[in-house]
C-alpha cells in the first residue's frame, strides 16, 4: 500500500510538472518590513488567458489550521510574451502585472496553490484540497515541514527559501524540480525568452504645494532603439487634468533613454483638501515594461481652513455649543445612584435609537472628529498633540509617520474585536442595531476611539491611564478626553467597569479610577471635545454625557455618589470660568489651561492668606514657587472667577 501511494505522488507531481499554469517563482521574505515580496505564475504558452483560474494561500501553522488566508482570482489577466506573471505589490521591481498589498504573504511553513474555479470556492479558512488543482508549492524559511499541508496538497517536498530576512527566491526548474537564488521577477528562470526594456519614473521630491512647477523623469535601462512614445496619467479621485498643467504624451528619441515632462499644479481658490496624484504608464508596449508605476505625489492644498476654536493643548470655551435634543437629559433629574446610572444607559444606549458602525466607518468619523482646529487637512493626534495630514492614515504594517485609530479602553482588556464586516465603510445611513448589551460594537464605538500617531499608540499598548501618561514633553491636554472616553464606555456598555488601581488579567475592568478623576477635574471639556461630540452624534445617535453634563461623573464615581442630581446645579455657567491647569500634584510649575484674555491668578493658603499674584494673558505656564503643601488659585477675568486647589509636592 505504502509502495502504491508513493507511485501515485510521483505520477501526480509528474502532472503538475506538465499542466498548463505553474507557479514559477516565489519570494516570501524579503528584508526589512516584507513589502518586496512577489509570486510569479507561467504559462506554457504566451499571452495565455488566466480566465477561469484562482491562486490560494494556505497557512501551515497551528492557528492557522491549514486553510486558505488570501484568494485571488485571475478572470481578465494575460501573461506577457515569455508566459509569465507577476504578482507583488507596488513595491516590486519591476512593476508586477496584478497588485496586492504589502507584506500579505506569509513566510511559511505555508503554500501556494492554483486551482480551476474562482474566489467564491475558497473563502477565507477553507481547508487545502487537492480537487481542481493545478500546481500547489510548499514552502518555508527554514520551519519545521508542513506535513498537513504536504498530504492535503499531495505533494512529498517542502522548498526551503531560506533563513529569515532572506534575499533569495524559490525557482521552479524546466523539469519541475526547484533551485533557491537571486530572485528574477519577469525573467525565465533559465535565462532564456524574451528581454525587457523597463521604464522609472522620478520626481525630485513626493511632496508640493498648489502653484509649485516639478518635472517628472523618465529613463529606460536601455538606450531605445527607436522612438518610443508613451503616454502617463496623473488622475486620482478628486485630482483630475483642472488641477495642473504639463505634457502627458512623452517620446523617448531614438539612441537615448531619458524624456522629462514639466507639471505646474494649479493653484485655486478651493479647500479641496490635500491631495495625492499617481504618475502611471497608460500604454507602454513590450519590450518596454515599467520599472515602478503609480507613483504617488502629495499636492498640499493651501486653503485649508482655520475653526473658530482652539486645539485641546490651546483650549477655548463656550464657543461651540451642545447639539444636544431638547430635554435630552431630562430623565436623570431627581435620581442618584444605580438609579442614576441606569437612566443615563437608558439614553445613550436606546436600542430604538442608537446606531452602531463598522470599524472601517471610523475612519471616516475621526477624519471629521478630531479634525485639527487649525488645519482642516490634518487630525489632531490624541497623545503626540499635534496635526497629521489625514491622507497620512496607516494601511500598511509601518506606522511611521502615521495615524490610527486609538482604543482609550484598549480591546484586550475591554473583549470586544472586530468581524469581517467592520472592513466596510458603509457611511452614517448603513449601521447595526445596538443595545447596552453589545459589548462587541464598543470596537467602533467613536466615543472612545481617538486619531494617534501609530509609533505612540503602540508605545500605550494596553496600558491603564496613569500606567501610561503621554510622551515625554507634551503638556497632557487629552488627559480628561479620554478620562470621559472611558467613563463613557463604562456607563454605554453592560460588562465594563472603572476600578481603583490596576486590575491585571480581568477583562472588563479598567483602573485607575483615581487617576481618570483627576484627569476629568484638571482637564474640563473645551471647544474641540463638544464639536467631537456633535459630530459623532450625527453618527452614532448618541452623545458623551460627561462632555455635556461634566459634573455628572461625580455623582456616579466621584464626591457626590448618593447625592440627588439635578441639572443647572452649582455656579452658573456663565459665570464660571473654563480653565483648567496641570499637573496637579505639581513640583511648583504647571500649565494653566483656558486663558483666553487677560486673567488675574491669584494664590492663597488654606487659610486665606494672599500669598501671590499673577496677570496673565494666554495659556501656558506658571511657576508657584511655594512650599510643599495645598493652596487655593483664584481665577479672575470678564467679571468671572473660578477657584480650585492646587497641591505642591
Amino acid at each position: 500500500m505504502k509502495q502504491l501511494i508513493t507511485f501515485l505522488s510521483f505520477l501526480f507531481i509528474g502532472q503538475l510538472s506538465y499542466s498548463q499554469l505553474v507557479i514559477n517563482e516565489l519570494d516570501c521574505d524579503t528584508p526589512g518590513i516584507d513589502d518586496k515580496e512577489f509570486v510569479e505564475l507561467k504559462s506554457d504558452t504566451p499571452y495565455a488567458s488566466l480566465d477561469g483560474y484562482v491562486l490560494v494561500f494556505f497557512n501551515g501553522s497551528i492557528s492557522g489550521g491549514n486553510s486558505s488566508y488570501m484568494t485571488i482570482d485571475l478572470n481578465g489577466y494575460t501573461t506577457d510574451i515569455n508566459g509569465l506573471l507577476l504578482i507583488g505589490s507596488s513595491f516590486v521591481t519591476p512593476f508586477p502585472q496584478l497588485l496586492i498589498s504589502p507584506n500579505v504573504i506569509q513566510n511559511g511553513a505555508d503554500a501556494v496553490g492554483i486551482y480551476l474555479g474562482n474566489e467564491e470556492d475558497f473563502p477565507e479558512g477553507t481547508l487545502a484540497t487537492q480537487t481542481n488543482l493545478i500546481d500547489a508549492l510548499v514552502y518555508g524559511t527554514n520551519d519545521s515541514e508542513a506535513t498537513g499541508l504536504l498530504q492535503l496538497l499531495g505533494l512529498t517536498e517542502q522548498i526551503n527559501e531560506g533563513p529569515g530576512n532572506n534575499t533569495n527566491s524559490i525557482q521552479r526548474n524546466d523539469d519541475g524540480t526547484y533551485s533557491v537564488g537571486v530572485p528574477t521577477p519577469r525573467l525565465l528562470n533559465n535565462g532564456g525568452g524574451e528581454v525587457f526594456n523597463a521604464l522609472s519614473i522620478s520626481t525630485e521630491y513626493t511632496q508640493y504645494n498648489e502653484g509649485d512647477v516639478f518635472d517628472i523623469v523618465f529613463t529606460s535601462q536601455e538606450n531605445v532603439t527607436e522612438d518610443v512614445t508613451f503616454t502617463i496619467s496623473l488622475n486620482n479621485y478628486g485630482f483630475d487634468e483642472d488641477d495642473f498643467t504639463g505634457n502627458t504624451t512623452l517620446t523617448i528619441p531614438t539612441g537615448q533613454n531619458i524624456v522629462t515632462t514639466t507639471i505646474t499644479l494649479v493653484d485655486d481658490d478651493f479647500d479641496e483638501g490635500d491631495e495625492e496624484l499617481i504618475i502611471k504608464f497608460s500604454d507602454l508596449q513590450w519590450p518596454y515594461i515599467p520599472y515602478n508605476n503609480f507613483l504617488l505625489v502629495r499636492v498640499v492644498d493651501n486653503d485649508f481652513t482655520v475653526a473658530p476654536f482652539g486645539t485641546p493643548i490651546n483650549s477655548t470655551y463656550g464657543n461651540v455649543l451642545s447639539a444636544q435634543p431638547n430635554n435630552y437629559y431630562n430623565s436623570l433629574d431627581g435620581l442618584a445612584d444605580e438609579g442614576l446610572r441606569q437612566a443615563l444607559q437608558d439614553i445613550i444606549a436606546d436600542p430604538n435609537v442608537v446606531r452602531a458602525q463598522t470599524y472601517a466607518d471610523v475612519i471616516d468619523i475621526l477624519k471629521e472628529a478630531d479634525q485639527n482646529p487649525e488645519n482642516s487637512n490634518e487630525v489632531w493626534l490624541v497623545y503626540l498633540e499635534q496635526g497629521r495630514p489625514k491622507l497620512d492614515y496607516q494601511t500598511t504594517s509601518v506606522s511611521t509617520g502615521k495615524w490610527n485609530r486609538e482604543h482609550t479602553f484598549p480591546r484586550s482588556r475591554a473583549g470586544y474585536y472586530s468581524i469581517e464586516e467592520d472592513e466596510v465603510a458603509d457611511g452614517k445611513d448603513v449601521f447595526w442595531d445596538t443595545t447596552a448589551d453589545s459589548l462587541r460594537h464598543g470596537n467602533s464605538d467613536a466615543h472612545a476611539l481617538r486619531a494617534a500617531d501609530g509609533p505612540e499608540n503602540s508605545s500605550r499598548g494596553n496600558q491603564f491611564y496613569g500606567q501610561y501618561n503621554g510622551p515625554a514633553g507634551t503638556l497632557g491636554g487629552f488627559k480628561g478626553d479620554v478620562a470621559r472616553g472611558v467613563f463613557y464606555l463604562a456607563i454605554r456598555y453592560n460588562g465594563l467597569e472603572i476600578v481603583n488601581g490596576y486590575p491585571d488579567g480581568l477583562t472588563g475592568q479598567f483602573g485607575d479610577l483615581q487617576t481618570l478623576l483627576e484627569w476629568h477635574r484638571n482637564d474640563p471639556p473645551d471647544d474641540f471635545e463638544m464639536n467631537r461630540n456633535n459630530i459623532i452624534y450625527e453618527w452614532q445617535i448618541n452623545r458623551n454625557p460627561f462632555i455635556d453634563q461634566p459634573d455628572l461623573i461625580e455623582y456616579i464615581w466621584g464626591d457626590m455618589v448618593g447625592e440627588i442630581w439635578e441639572q443647572n446645579l452649582g455656579i452658573d455657567e456663565n459665570q464660571e470660568l473654563k480653565v483648567s491647569l496641570y499637573p496637579n500634584p505639581t513640583n511648583g510649575r504647571v500649565f494653566v489651561n483656558g486663558i483666553v484674555s487677560k486673567t488675574t491668578v491669584d494664590v492663597f493658603s488654606v487659610d486665606g492668606r494672599h500669598l501671590q499674584s499673577n496677570v496673565v494673558h494666554k495659556s501656558g505656564y506658571l511657576d508657584i514657587n511655594l512650599a510643599s503643601g495645598m493652596y487655593l488659585l483664584s481665577f479672575k477675568s470678564e467679571n468671572k472667577i473660578k477657584v480650585t486647589k492646587l497641591i505642591v509636592k
